[in-house]
């Protein structure tokens, strides 16, 4: 199991970057969260088996056809299990 905190930045808000991680995430088994930041990046927490979120990590660095991904964080992060990947509002 794989646990890491994730912010992209660059042109990742208003192009479906999160719902089209969600979707993504859903397919490959990871759970955790993605939000908007006020800076105009977006917060992702994801756990998974390793394998699937380096594959989920390499999709994040490209994300959706209208994103543009300049930068990505990682940090790792202890495991919270969550049930399911959710959008998060605020």
């Amino acid at each position: 199991m794989k646990a890491l905190k994730i912010v992209v930045s660059g042109r990742v808000q208003r192009v479906a970057y999160r719902v089209s991680t969600k979707a993504v995430a859903d397919q490959m088994g990871i759970k955790g969260i993605i939000k908007n930041q006020k800076d105009g990046s977006v917060y992702i927490e994801a756990e998974g088996d390793e394998e699937m979120m380096d594959e989920f990590i390499d999709w994040c660095k490209y994300g959706p056809d209208n994103a543009r991904v300049d930068d990505i964080v990682m940090e790792e992060m202890e495991a919270k299990n969550y049930q399911n990947f959710n959008i998060l509002k605020k």
